[in-house]
């Protein structure tokens, strides 16, 4: 028992040691090209950023592949990242393009992603039309049947009343 223990922790410790020196999964690339929002509609602006380029630096971006062509890359003021925006055109089509920026300065190229979807993910979708139940609805799609059950409807409530008044004074069915 005492041997498992020690062998367990040992174990342990060797598998802790490792992961040290490891990068944290969750780091990434903090130089690359980032696009906001990473997902578009044919139409949509996107925000590109980059602090590849260093303090001051501006770059060139292309964003060709998706049919939008070449932006320019700004430094933003007080900060380490040069940003530029361009425009999905309408006639994209869907699916994930490579959008580029290369640094004046150094020549350095970044890239990044951008997804074209038909829907944005930030649009609700709301439920239209009626749903085939079997059992109908006050508001059919014909007015006529419509009508006509509320005319029952009405015939009946009619016809109960007058029974029941009838009773009430004694008169009897």
């Amino acid at each position: 028992m005492r041997c498992t223990a020690r062998l367990l922790t040992g174990t342990a410790l060797a598998v802790a040691a490792a992961g040290l020196g490891t990068a944290p999964a969750y780091g990434g690339d903090t130089t690359g090209l980032k696009v906001y929002p990473s997902s578009l509609v044919p139409g949509g602006e996107a925000t590109v950023n980059t602090a590849a380029c260093g303090d001051d630096g501006s770059a060139a971006g292309d964003a060709g592949a998706v049919g939008a062509g070449s932006f320019p890359l700004a430094p933003r003021s007080n900060e380490s990242e040069a940003t530029g925006r361009f425009r999905v055109p309408p006639s994209a089509q869907p699916g994930t393009y490579e959008i580029t920026a290369t640094c004046a300065r150094s020549g350095r190229r970044v890239t990044g992603d951008l997804v074209v979807t038909l829907t944005s993910p930030r649009e609700q979708v709301y439920p239209r039309g009626s749903v085939k139940t079997g059992v109908g609805g006050a508001l059919g799609p014909d007015p006529v049947q419509t009508a006509a059950g509320v005319a029952a409807l009405a015939v009946a409530a009619a016809g109960g009343t007058w029974l029941l008044h009838r009773r009430a004074r004694g008169d009897g069915i």
